[in-house]
């Protein structure tokens, strides 16, 4: 039996997580995939690009794309907006990509609500809160401020991680990206509910 449909693959965490690092690692061995680029309304920093790493709107802009339902989900996280643009995904799912996802539980709770049949979501965490604090401040790029916030998000975060399909313990790249590359690879097999529908309907073929 064989689908054109794409599969939505979620990656959940707190920041610091090494999420992207893990993404790198893989991105070059999963087939055709899509990389969901979310829309935000922080501020863009030293080093990045629009359209690269986020497409950066003003809150205006924003605020008029959820009236007019032109995102998958959205959420307010730490002051700023983020969301994922509903045209580009179902785009990339029509064309039978696996589309990726980096946001947060609030995202995922909202991807699953409408998607839910052809999402794997994974929660990629540091061994303990203690390692997640060593990886913030050694990034230097955040305040001590916007460390401690994001830390205090990442102690509500953990809470539900029985939400998710997995738990990926991020304590050694090489071994934890060879653990998501094999759940990548099997997202893809998530069969669709009008397929399976289509195939029960038709599996009594017997006259």
């Amino acid at each position: 039996m064989n689908w054109k449909s794409g599969a939505i693959l979620v990656l959940s965490g707190p920041s610091g997580a090494g999420k992207s690092s893990l993404l790198k690692e893989i991105i070059n061995d999963i087939g055709d995939c899509y990389f969901s680029i979310s829309t935000t309304t922080r501020e863009i920093r030293n080093g990045e690009t629009d359209g690269v790493e986020y497409h950066f709107v003003s809150e205006e802009e924003f605020k008029k794309d959820i009236k007019e339902e032109n995102f998958l989900e959205y959420a307010l996280v730490h002051g700023n907006y983020y969301g994922t643009s509903l045209k580009a995904v179902k785009e990339a799912l029509n064309n039978g990509k696996l589309v990726l996802f980096d946001i947060d539980v609030q995202g995922n709770t909202l991807v699953n609500n409408r998607l839910g049949d052809i999402t794997t979501s994974v929660f990629i965490s540091p061994p303990t809160l203690s390692e997640l604090k060593k990886r913030l401040v050694a990034r230097s790029t955040d305040s001590q401020e916007v460390i401690d916030r994001r830390i205090k998000m990442a102690k509500r975060e953990i809470q539900r991680i029985s939400e998710y399909d997995y738990l990926l313990i991020n304590d050694d790249l090489k071994k934890a990206a060879e653990i998501l590359r094999i759940i990548a690879k099997a997202a893809r097999m998530k069969i669709p509910d009008n397929v399976i529908n289509e195939f029960v309907q038709n599996w009594e073929d017997v006259e």
